[in-house]
């Protein structure tokens, strides 16, 4: 049931009430503003700086600075902000999501409370889903920025440490998910200040918000390292799963809805002879087993051209949701290198994870976080629960007029696109653009040979560059024209209507298949209808779709066959179609709702462990005097430790000598302690006595350098060095558990609480190893004069 003071609290009447309230004052200020001569409204910054210095507050200024900034949209771009926009932008400044329409300028609408975030000097992060699209609204919105005063950087994966450092120092920064994502992991791996890139992470103001806060949120961002070779268990698992038979009754099974694959008895036979092995599943074979199952997914549950493709000799994933390439993107756990031995192309080595973060867990790190989007209402529950921002509708500057007529389905793929060729004929002969959208590159390429074959031209965009992308994509409204567009490639571009392109209805969209998203259909939709532009849209379906197949679809061809509607050419058009879909949309949605939410309940536990690594190791590079106050607790809990686990139980079951190894092999230099230095003494007579050893060691190493400069050197190295070599270890060991224990879940227990009991243990047990090494690193290194030449 829903909550009523809730469905109160989120009526779009009631939420838009405070934003109305603000776009009044801001208006109350245009005519101030637009009597300023150009050097006045370019003051203006220097004087909202002072007054928040003076301790007024951004939402106190907030009307006023929005009046600048658009007053100077109007001079700089010839664009001045309608007042909707106004409404986007405190909707913006509130940390909350703004969903506007394609075509309601959201890029123009984020100069509001870019320009008053970064008048704190904090920095604000402009963040989009490609670099085309942080370079363009960096080069067009920044000219409004300059002229106001305020600096502008971009950050580009490619770019050099320094001109990194440059990019966010300014005060605002435009730059992708992932890059900032990857600086931050690389930040925090960096072993001195000067390498450090990022500031405090204060307000980062997202384009394309559900793409990022919700697409992207599936995979975590990893930086790897080299790892040992296997490649020939790839190539031999590849050729055996190729001669296995699909089917309950033959060698393995394929769920479609999980992509994943699994080996029936039939099959583990199979793979014993093939192997020469006796027990697949035995301990001795569990690696083996891993590879199987991993050749059966890459094999049987993904395919080329829909979830990859091949180009110049590599694998390269298809983002499901974009349909562009996810350049530097590989699958994890050995799937990817299966997938290129399945192709036949050089498999690249797996790789050691260094770090890892996911978007959710990064993007919460922010002081304030907002968004913008065309598509998040039906998403408003994760959002809420993950990021804690509302998602506020924002009214369209003029009513929508486009005309989205039912679905409608066809018996077979055969029909269904021999319809929407004739669809694309007739509207194309009298001139009207059309958008054509598909789910996967295969579908682009088919439905373009069946245009070509017809004589009808056309563009094609499925994963190619993104600047080409968008000047395709912007000419998607000339007369005439005709686009197939893979999931909306192209996104972020406005799609304006050429001469006379309005008599003819507008820009028609076609939809050939419902994507297992219905933000992605309603951003196909979305294309046509701009600013009260005419427009219509209908998604054609069949019964032989990917998402028909996997909900319902024989319930449905049944009733067509006894209504004598099973051919080429029979189709039904009728509601009940399309909520049928969007039921079935609806729970893909909250399984991929699930596995977003379970990926970030493990990486919370990894969060907590994370921030107490990455704090330790900020304050240690930022020491500028001896870290004694560090070092010397860590060399004591050390000893306790080695001191409890060997005086454990009686006294005459006490392992002196296991002690007198650890101080010779990492406190003492000189070798000299021997059996009557600790016999006879009680547990903390042996701890204090070493805690003295410890202490004349660690001065006698402070006497042997020149200057306090070398010793914190000396002991950021060591203590950094024996962090980031235990930290790498234990996201293997985090790693490895988490798969462990997903099989402890078929014996009824709850696999995230293991995860989590588990982990505290497995976390105790690396601040040890830490602290042991960093121990014996410092106490047994040999200090020279010449140390720092």
């Amino acid at each position: 049931m829903v909550n009523p003071i809730r469905k109160i609290v989120e009526n779009p009447k009631h939420q838009l009430k405070k934003y109305e309230h603000i776009a009044d004052e801001t208006e109350s200020f245009a005519e101030k503003m637009s009597n300023l001569s150009d050097d006045q409204l370019r003051n203006k910054t220097a004087e909202f700086k002072k007054r928040l210095k003076d301790g007024e507050t951004l939402d106190q200024i907030m009307p006023e600075a929005f009046a600048a900034v658009r007053e100077a949209d109007k001079r700089v771009l010839g664009l001045y902000p309608f007042r909707v926009q106004i409404i986007g932008g405190a909707v913006l400044h509130g940390g909350n999501i703004a969903e506007m329409k394609t075509g309601e300028g959201k890029t123009l609408t984020a100069t509001m409370p870019v320009y008053l975030n970064a008048l704190t000097g904090k920095g604000v992060h402009v963040v989009t889903v490609n670099e085309y699209l942080s370079q363009r609204d960096a080069q067009e919105m920044g000219q409004v920025y300059k002229w106001m005063g305020l600096t502008i950087g971009v950050n580009l994966n490619e770019m050099s440490l320094p001109d990194k450092k440059a990019a966010f120092a300014s005060d605002i920064t435009y730059t992708t998910n992932s890059a900032i994502g990857f600086d931050y992991l690389r930040d925090n791996m960096a072993q001195t200040l000067d390498e450090r890139v990022l500031r405090d992470l204060n307000f980062a103001l997202i384009d394309e918000a559900d793409s990022i806060l919700i697409d992207s949120a599936r995979t975590p961002l990893i930086i790897g390292g080299s790892s040992d070779n296997i490649n020939g268990l790839y190539q031999r698992a590849d050729r055996f799963v190729k001669t296995l038979d699909e089917g309950e009754d033959k060698d393995f099974t394929v769920d479609e809805e999980q992509k994943t694959a699994m080996l029936t008895s039939e099959g583990i036979k199979k793979a014993e002879q093939f192997f020469n092995i006796d027990n697949l599943y035995g301990e001795d074979n569990i690696a083996l087993a891993h590879f199987i199952e991993t050749a059966l997914r890459a094999n049987y549950a993904f395919f080329r051209d829909k979830d990859y493709v091949v180009r110049d000799g590599q694998v390269k994933l298809i983002d499901q949701f974009t349909g562009r390439i996810s350049e530097g993107t590989r699958m994890s756990d050995g799937l990817h290198q299966a997938f290129e031995a399945k192709e036949g192309v050089e498999i690249q080595g797996e790789s050691k994870t260094l770090a890892s973060i996911t978007l959710q867990n990064f993007f919460r790190m922010y002081k304030k976080l907002a968004g913008m989007t065309g598509t998040a209402k039906t998403e408003e529950e994760e959002l809420r629960e993950i990021y804690n921002m509302e998602v506020v509708q924002v009214p369209t500057n003029k009513p929508v007029i486009r005309v989205d007529e039912p679905d409608v389905l066809y018996y077979s793929l055969r029909g269904k696109f021999k319809a929407v060729l004739n669809e694309i004929e007739r509207l194309h002969k009298k001139g009207q653009p059309i958008l054509v959208g598909t789910v996967s590159v295969e579908t682009s390429e088919l439905l373009s040979k069946m245009l070509d074959d017809h004589g009808i031209p056309h563009n094609v965009l499925n994963a190619k560059n993104n600047a080409r992308e968008a000047d395709i994509i912007a000419q998607a409204g000339q007369r005439g024209a005709v686009t197939i567009a893979t999931n909306m490639a192209g996104r972020g571009t406005d799609i304006k209507l050429g001469p006379g392109v309005v008599e003819l209805g507008g820009l028609a969209v076609i939809g050939t298949e419902r994507h297992e998203s219905r933000r992605i259909d309603n951003q196909l939709r979305g294309r046509s209808g701009r600013q009260g532009d005419p427009g219509f849209s209908r998604f054609y379906l069949s019964l032989e779709d990917d998402l028909m197949v996997r909900f319902g679809a024989d319930r449905i061809k049944k009733l067509m066959q006894r209504m004598n509607l099973d051919d080429d050419d029979s189709v039904v058009t009728n509601p009940l179609i399309s909520r049928s879909v969007e039921s079935a949309q609806r729970r893909v949605e909250g399984n991929n709702y699930d596995t977003r939410k379970q990926v970030l309940q493990y990486d919370d536990v990894m969060r907590q462990q994370r921030e107490i690594i990455y704090d330790e190791r900020t304050q240690i590079m930022k020491s500028t005097a001896s870290l004694k106050g560090i070092f010397l607790p860590m060399v004591y809990r050390t000893i306790d430790r080695v001191v409890d686990v060997h005086t454990a139980g009686p006294e005459k079951d006490w392992d002196l000598l296991a002690i007198i190894d650890f101080v010779n092999n990492a406190i003492d230099n000189s070798g000299q302690v021997t059996m009557p230095d600790i016999n006879g003494k009680s547990q903390e007579e042996i701890k204090d006595f070493l805690y003295k050893l410890a202490d004349q060691e660690f001065f006698a190493k402070q006497d042997a350098l020149e200057n306090t400069d070398q010793l914190v050197d000396f002991e950021k190295t060591i203590i950094l060095r024996a962090i980031d070599q235990h930290w790498t270890q234990h996201i293997d060991d985090m790693d490895r558990l988490r798969q462990s224990v997903m099989v402890r879940s078929y014996g009824q227990y709850n696999p995230l609480v293991e995860y989590q009991t588990a982990a505290f243990s497995t976390y105790k047990k690396m601040i040890a190893d830490i602290e042991y090494d960093a121990t014996r690193l410092f106490m047994k290194a040999q200090i020279r004069q010449n140390m720092s030449a």
